[in-house]
C-alpha cells in the first residue's frame, strides 16, 4: 500500500477515499483473522464490517506506535470477544483434573495431516473451546488474561483448551485411522 502512514493520517480526517483504501487493502487479511474465530462466513462478515466501523471511529486514537496491522487485529480480536461474551455470558465445564487426563498432546499426529485440514477440526471446534483454544494457540494469551478477556476462571480455561485439544486429538485419530483402513 502506498505511504501507508499517509492513508491512516487522511482517515484521522475522515477521509472516506482513504478509509475505502485502507480497507480494500486490509479487509482481506482481518476477513481471515474473523474466520480463524467465526463458525460460517456470515458470522465473520458481520464481524468483520463490525471491527471496520470501530477501526475507523477510533483511528485518530492510533498514535503511530507500534504496528498499525497488529492494532487492527487487536480490535477485530476483541470485537469478536465481545460479542461471544455478549451471546456466552457464563458456562460451565467439568472440573480440569477430570479433562486433563484424557488429552495428551495433539503433536504426535501432526505430520499425519495437512495445516488446511487441520485449520477445518479447528473451525469445527464449539465457539467457547475454539475461542479459547485461538487465543492461547493463536493470540498467545495466557490463561490469567484469557480468564480477564471473558470473565471465566483460569480453570475454566485451562478446561476449555484442554476439552479443544482432546477434540481434535480425537479428530485427527479418526484421520489417521481412515487413512490406514484406506
Amino acid at each position: 500500500m502506498k505511504n501507508l502512514e499517509e492513508i491512516i493520517k487522511r482517515c484521522q480526517k475522515n477521509n472516506g477515499k482513504a478509509q475505502k483504501q485502507l480497507y480494500d487493502c486490509f479487509s482481506p487479511w482481518l476477513y481471515g483473522v474473523c474466520l480463524q474465530y467465526c463458525k460460517d462466513k456470515t458470522e465473520a462478515e458481520d464481524h468483520l464490517q463490525e471491527s471496520f466501523i470501530k477501526i475507523f471511529t477510533n483511528i485518530k486514537k492510533y498514535r503511530f506506535e507500534g504496528s498499525f496491522e497488529g492494532w487492527m487485529r487487536r480490535i477485530v480480536v476483541n470485537t469478536i470477544i465481545e460479542t461471544f461474551r455478549k451471546k456466552n455470558p457464563v458456562y460451565f465445564v467439568d472440573s480440569i483434573e477430570d479433562i486433563a487426563k484424557d488429552a495428551p498432546e495433539i503433536s504426535e499426529h501432526t505430520e499425519t495431516i495437512n495445516p488446511k485440514e487441520l485449520l477445518t477440526f479447528v473451525e469445527e471446534l464449539p465457539p467457547k473451546y475454539k475461542l479459547v483454544f485461538n487465543l492461547y494457540a493463536l493470540e498467545g494469551y495466557s490463561h490469567q488474561e484469557i480468564s480477564d478477556i471473558l470473565g471465566i476462571s483460569i480453570g475454566t480455561s485451562k478446561s476449555n483448551l484442554s476439552r479443544a485439544r482432546k477434540i481434535l486429538k480425537d479428530r485427527l485419530s479418526i484421520k489417521k485411522n481412515d487413512s490406514i483402513i484406506a
